[in-house]
């Protein structure tokens, strides 16, 4: 009896115990933040310097395509452990992905949003944010988990090659910016990435050029932008740059990348380089570079040498791969988020249409010449009315199904288009499409990134035409475009930053035509960064800059121009009388001329209107700048000085006959004690709600310390030196409204750092 007890036990309690030893064998899976230290001491160190290089660039060099075609980056899985392979793709005006993939019949298009130089020119943080949470959940419903975006570098020349992908000159406004956008990106599961982390301000030899830069001016205005989103949005990823920072590779900059990103601003996310970045993967690892990207087999192969000859310590790459994990437990393809390749694009074009029209920039509007009569009869000149740029190329460009061109906008807006002209248009353009000098070729790395398209001259006017359009119309609107991307800067030349010979005379011909005939012209000027205007805009009536808007172009640019959207965008960065007035035009890009290898900063603290206000240098339209269809009034500014801030306050009134947004800037004048101050800095900015007729709203803003700051770079600390502060509070830093002074008795220390 006993026996059979025994054996009855065995047979149950044996089962038990083998499962329990089977699943005691079994390595620890990744399931959450607490279970990343079991999983990485469970990882071969082949599986380790996997999971810090990424697996190739998809679709290139031999690569598989990866499931997200026109992803540009994956990270190795490692499904023994429960770590899933992470996706990368594009952006910042759009996800980047291929819209049609081989074999399938579905399409795979994307919301192509305005540039990031016009969400800035909105100052509108709340639209930026429904900006970045659309194109968020475009990536979520794609399958994307981390997107490459938003870019923060600054202005700091009007032919850095990429500035529309920038938000603008300045690093508050950037910082505000970028902040907003990553928090609407990561409101939908999917990770942000601020790049190209630091001082990437130029496209030329971008891999090689060393960037000698001041700690003052690398604190104050290059790294400000990404403190402001680190600390503001806690991005859940950072690229490093492709440039030199002081002779130091920026992706190989432990004081960079270590000391400031995470022991200053207490960064929690991981970094990845910016794709091929650096040359030495063990110094990458050093200085806090967590992720090799897109990665190679030959950085894999030096990391296992480097750890096993002692070269590199296996807990940095501990370190690093925390700092991943971390993020990948955060990420859509952890959480095993079933994707379903339909996001609401309907949707997110009405979103695109309205930030566009919000970003425009009304430049000049003499005698009321815009908003135009709805039922207006127009002649429209210029090949961009045909060929209307929605953004930039490279990796900034997005695969959207459509743009709506000028022509169109305008047709469906009701205006009547002066038909014989706009079927000249689009023969002109299609028959020189045609030749095989203006067919557009694949870009550098293949029609992924964008189209080469050769520059079509502008279709001559006859002027028995001209004289025809003219009777026949109300009012003549000439396009202007101009297109740039990756791989190269812009150049102070006749087609680009300045026009034609063949845009000048079309400016003044059709302007001279319709000016006898009692009638007057809008200029739109569909570009991505500043060019010429100085030479010709006395010709014209009005100027809008429609920027590079998006899909929905067309139709944004007609809404201003109808008065269906009275504009509200204020610029962004400054459009100089001319290129040699800019404080960088004589280092841009750097030395020798023919070959770069150096780039110095030697304007210092006095980028953009840092250095126009300062110097007394009249800009052709200041930072800040943009009409109305309507006029506010700034009144009752009031200004308590507390222990640790400012606090202001005024009332904004419309005092025009119709609605309208306004943009109130707060600039800061700091006494020039032991540090050489700028005349102007931006303080604070705050854009007011869509105002009645005579209504008003009261703007409130408080400065703290650390608004009121400089940088002593002699001792590595910010400072609020003693001495007079003025407030200065108008509508761009050239016009000042109100104005108020407080005084600060003693030096007060905000904040001690590493000396950089």
């Amino acid at each position: 009896m006993l026996k059979k007890v025994f054996l009855i036990v065995v047979f149950i309690i044996l089962p038990h115990l083998s499962e329990r030893a089977a699943l005691a064998s079994l390595p620890p899976q990744l399931t959450d933040k607490a279970s990343i230290n079991e999983v990485i001491k469970a990882m071969t160190l082949e599986e380790k310097v996997k999971m810090v290089v990424g697996s190739g660039m998809p679709g290139m060099f031999g690569i598989p395509k990866a499931e997200i075609e026109g992803a540009v980056g994956v990270t190795h899985a490692i499904p023994r452990l429960g770590i899933p392979a992470l996706i990368f793709a594009d952006g910042p005006a759009g996800l980047r992905i291929n819209p049609i993939r081989e074999g399938i019949p579905n399409t795979y298009y994307t919301t192509a949003f305005p540039i990031e130089t016009l969400l800035a020119s909105t100052w509108d943080t709340e639209m930026v944010e429904a900006v970045g949470s659309a194109i968020g959940d475009e990536a979520k419903e794609y399958g994307v988990d981390i997107l490459l975006a938003p870019a923060l570098n600054l202005h700091r020349n009007p032919l850095g090659g990429r500035n529309f992908e920038y938000f603008s000159e300045d690093p508050l406004l950037t910082g505000k910016m970028g902040a907003s956008y990553v928090k609407g990106v990561q409101s939908q599961g999917v990770g942000a990435t601020l790049k190209h982390f630091v001082a990437n301000n130029q496209e030329t030899n971008r891999m090689q050029i060393d960037t000698v830069v001041s700690q003052r001016a690398l604190r104050e205005l290059y790294l400000r932008g990404f403190e402001i989103a680190v600390k503001e949005s806690k991005p859940l990823a950072v690229m490093s740059a492709y440039n030199q920072i002081n002779g130091v590779p920026a992706s190989e900059n432990k004081e960079l990348l270590t000391t400031i990103l995470r022991k200053e601003w207490n960064f929690n996310g991981f970094v990845m380089t910016d794709w091929f970045a650096g040359k030495d993967p063990i110094a990458q690892m050093r200085a806090g570079n967590d992720l090799i990207m897109p990665g190679e087999q030959k950085h894999i192969t030096r990391l296992i040498h480097a750890v096993k000859s002692g070269l590199l310590d296996e807990e940095i790459l501990d370190r690093n791969i925390k700092h991943i994990l971390k993020t990948v437990v955060k990420t859509p393809s952890f959480k095993g988020y079933e994707y379903s390749n339909q996001p609401n694009l309907e949707e997110h074009a009405q979103v695109a249409r309205k930030v566009a029209s919000e970003g425009m920039v009304l430049l000049k509007n003499d005698e009321k010449t815009l908003p135009l009569d709805k039922n207006a009869k127009i002649g429209l000149f210029g090949n961009t009315q045909i060929e209307t740029i929605k953004g930039g190329t490279g990796s900034g460009i997005v695969q959207a199904k459509y743009t709506v061109s000028i022509a169109e906008g305008l047709e469906k807006q009701g205006f009547k288009l002066h038909q014989g002209l706009l079927s000249s248009y689009k023969a002109y353009v299609l028959s020189l499409r045609q030749l095989p000098e203006y067919k557009s070729k694949p870009g550098p790395l293949g029609i992924e990134f964008g189209l080469v398209t050769p520059r079509i001259p502008e279709k001559p006017i006859p002027s028995n035409e001209l004289q025809d359009v003219v009777k026949d119309t109300d009012s003549g609107i000439i396009t202007i475009g101009r297109i740039s991307g990756e791989f190269e800067d812009r150049e102070n030349e006749k087609g680009d930053f300045l026009l034609t010979n063949e845009e000048q005379s079309m400016i003044e011909t059709v302007s001279e035509a319709y000016h006898q005939a009692g009638k007057k012209v809008t200029v739109v000027l569909n570009i991505g960064g500043p060019i010429e205007v100085a030479s010709w805009r006395e010709k014209v009536d009005s100027i809008l800059l429609a920027w590079q808007p998006g899909q929905e172009a067309g139709h944004a640019v007609a809404d201003i121009l109808s008065g269906k959207v009275n504009p509200s965008g204020k610029l962004s960065t400054t459009f100089p009388m001319k290129y040699n007035d800019v404080p960088s035009a004589k280092s841009f890009p750097g030395t020798p001329k023919d070959n770069p290898k150096v780039v110095i900063y030697e304007e210092d603290l006095y980028l953009g209107y840092r250095y126009y206000t300062t110097f007394d240098v009249k800009p052709a339209y200041e930072f800040g700048y943009g009409l109305s269809y309507t006029s506010f009034h700034y009144e009752n500014l009031e200004v308590e000085k507390k222990k640790n801030n400012i606090h202001l306050n005024l009332n904004v009134k419309n005092v025009g006959d119709v609605k309208g947004r306004e943009v109130v800037q707060v600039y800061l004048t700091s006494p020039n004690g032991k540090l050489e101050e700028p005349l102007l800095e931006l303080k604070a900015f705050e854009k007011t709600k869509e105002l009645k007729p005579l209504e008003h709203q009261l703007v409130e803003f408080t400065l703290n310390l650390n608004d009121l700051a400089s940088f002593d770079e002699k001792k590595s600390l910010w400072v609020v030196e003693k001495g007079r502060y003025k407030v200065n509070i108008g509508t761009s830093s050239e016009s000042i409204l109100q104005s108020t002074t407080f005084r600060i008795d003693e030096d007060i220390i905000v904040e001690r750092v590493n000396d950089y």
